[in-house]
């Protein structure tokens, strides 16, 4: 019952409280970020992702974490929550900062995620960390996209979503050191059209 308390507590939190970082925003000093109204809307949109996605890995971590049977793991993965938990504060102020608002939906993308994360968790540990491998590599892959797509001068975005990038390459690294399993072509592939649908429909929405 504490670690069903603990997980809902952790979905109030995440949907409706202000995230806090435990570090300080990534900035690049020496660049000013400069913005016209069609780059500032463009960077909103993809914080906006972004944002979106760190939701989605509080859910993912949380029902993880209830899933398993094995306490260290599940210290492990609440860690990585707390290390996200960063990732959701640095977006929510940069999409503030950006005049912008969080995804309408993110009520929608929380439950989804976190029922991957059940799923994941109830087929066994090194699947639940194969999931976690594959997750972060998507991401990462995602975050790199972002790179080509904002607006040369925002700078300010430029430097998040570089140490983002940087943190899930170690979270997917720590995941394959606990014994992750690499999960089937399958299984990538429709994580990839879910991811999809979820980008695409958060740029907007």
């Amino acid at each position: 019952m504490d670690r069903i308390l603990g997980a809902a507590d952790s979905a109030l939190r995440t949907l409706f409280a202000p995230p806090h970082a435990s570090r300080a925003c990534p900035v690049w000093p020496a660049d000013e970020t400069h913005l016209g109204e069609p780059e500032r809307r463009l960077a909103a949109a993809l914080m906006r992702v972004n944002h979106v996605g760190e939701v989605c890995a509080q859910a993912l971590y949380t029902a993880q974490a209830l899933a398993t049977p094995d306490a260290g793991l599940r210290a492990h993965f609440k860690r990585a929550a707390r290390e996200e938990t960063d990732h959701l504060a640095w977006t929510a102020a940069r999409l503030s900062d950006l005049g912008a608002r969080p995804s309408l939906l993110n009520p929608l993308w929380y439950a989804g995620a976190f029922g991957l994360g059940l799923v994941a968790g109830r087929l066994g540990d090194r699947i639940s960390l194969g999931f976690v491998v594959e997750t972060e590599r998507q991401v990462e892959a995602h975050l790199e996209s972002h790179m080509t797509r904002l607006p040369a001068g925002d700078h300010a975005s430029r430097a998040i979503v570089v140490q983002m990038k940087d943190d899930e390459a170690v979270h997917a690294a720590q995941a394959l050191d606990a014994g992750a399993l690499e999960l089937p072509p399958p299984a990538k592939a429709l994580m990839r059209a879910a991811a999809k649908v979820m980008t695409t429909t958060a740029h907007y929405i």
